[in-house]
């Protein structure tokens, strides 16, 4: 609990986001037993080199010593993703198409957006997109087809010539039916059963049955995340998107059992998950903190959403929502829940944040799951300067120059001067050369 904005400032400022990653005590005992190293920095380098020199072996030996369970193929057939298909419930499934119906809007109406070229001094620009990209989803603790749909359908609305999917596998070795379910609908090529930061490292190097990428984009954990910042250069990524996180901005109109619902909707996600409360109400905060005690043991994934909420949610009161807006936009999070009365607050001030939540009804869930925008957002203040995953993600972009007689007669003499002022002499033989080519034609 933090009271006051200066108190509550020196907590939530994360311009420094991404310098220092801490772990719990616990997870330290983990990794020097598992790996001989502390920090979740060096398990990585480990784990990414291992993959590069092993190959299939040592996805297969991470896939024992860290998921705990026995992985026979690493590929996933076409038959299996089609037998998943049949199996799930006609409930489930029209969910799924109803929610891949709406992602797919959404991103096909961004990529209209995009201009396949430009053309400006008979120079141009041409649009085209990434020929294969990795995209990867969550699994472990939980079974995210959902990260499915919103990180393959942006791929497949861009254009992209093969989308492939990483997922951990499930306590039996397997990826989760749902999971399988979800790739089908969203289209993707070949689904690999790897997870961790073991996935990024086959999907940046490849394996011998694992095909190198030119781009992984998805959500993690913190060491999905570390890894991604670490192959980056040998592949793209589309960010560096760690632990789950949500700052709600509450006052005395918002209903406290409506916040407490966001708050553990949020920390269910992962034990370094986190939730921050902003209110302008003291009341509310302690209404708050009273309905969490009650609600979270009955939760079916409690042990987790304590461990988050014990280790990294904040509620944090101030006096004024001038004090607020500054808060949020200091911390700059993921998700951005505006459940506040209209009078004295200015939405349009909020502006560091991946996807802000707004309306008579700002729920996370709705986001996460069917409203359209991709749900793999910037996290750990990055929304300071990066972007929630779009159709651009899997767009790259190359250049046209025409050089023509009349454009070296023109702006050749530019480039000759350009290049004798800073010594390049080599470049102004080039343009002097063809110069007097054409005017001794």
């Amino acid at each position: 609990l933090l009271t006051g904005f200066k108190q509550a400032s020196e907590v939530l400022n994360r311009r420094r986001a991404g310098v220092c990653y801490e772990i719990s005590p616990a997870l330290k005992v983990q990794l020097k037993e598992m790996f001989g190293v502390e920090t979740a920095q060096e398990a990585v380098s480990f784990i990414i080199d291992k993959v590069k020199s092993k190959g299939d072996e040592a996805l297969i030996e991470f896939a024992s010593l860290i998921d705990k369970v026995e992985v026979f193929s690493l590929e996933v057939s076409r038959q299996d993703i089609n037998q998943a298909l049949d199996s799930v419930s006609s409930e489930v499934l029209k969910s799924f198409k109803t929610a891949a119906s709406q992602i797919k809007a959404f991103h096909d109406a961004q990529r209209e957006a995009i201009p396949r070229s430009i053309e400006v001094n008979d120079c141009y620009q041409i649009s085209r997109p990434l020929d294969r990209v990795g995209v990867y989803a969550p699994g472990g603790t939980a079974c995210y087809p959902s990260s499915v749909l919103m990180t393959a359908i942006p791929a497949r609305c861009a254009g992209v010539g093969e989308v492939c999917l990483a997922t951990p596998p499930g306590k039996d070795g397997k990826v989760p039916v749902l999971t399988l379910a979800a790739a089908g609908i969203a289209g993707v090529d070949r689904v690999f059963v790897m997870g961790g930061a073991q996935a990024i490292a086959a999907l940046a190097f490849g394996t011998e049955t694992v095909c190198s990428v030119d781009k992984i984009c998805g959500p993690g954990n913190l060491f999905v995340m570390l890894a991604k910042k670490q192959v980056y250069g040998v592949v793209d990524i589309d960010g560096l998107q760690g632990p789950s996180e949500v700052v709600i901005v509450a006052d005395d109109s918002s209903n406290p059992v409506y916040i407490v619902n966001e708050i553990l909707a949020q920390a269910e996600h992962d034990v370094m998950a986190q939730s921050v409360l902003i209110t302008t109400s003291e009341k509310l905060a302690v209404q708050v903190e009273q309905i969490l005690d009650e609600q979270i043991d009955k939760l079916n994934r409690a042990d987790i959403t304590r461990q988050s909420l014990d280790t990294t949610g904040i509620i944090a009161v101030c006096s004024y929502a001038e004090e607020a807006v500054k808060l949020v936009n200091m911390y700059a999070p993921e998700h951005l829940v505006l459940d506040v009365s209209s009078a004295g607050w200015d939405y349009s001030q909020f502006v560091n944040a991946g996807c802000v939540f707004t309306g008579s009804q700002p729920t996370v869930a709705m986001g996460d799951y069917v409203s359209g925008p991709s749900h793999a957002l910037p996290t750990g203040g990055t929304a300071r300067f990066s972007s929630p995953l779009n159709v651009n993600d899997f767009v790259r972009y190359y250049n046209i120059v025409n050089v023509t007689d009349e454009a070296l007669k023109e702006y050749g003499p530019v480039a000759v001067a350009l290049a004798q002022a800073e010594g390049l002499n080599a470049h102004a033989q080039a343009v002097n050369d063809r110069l007097k080519g054409i005017y001794n034609e």
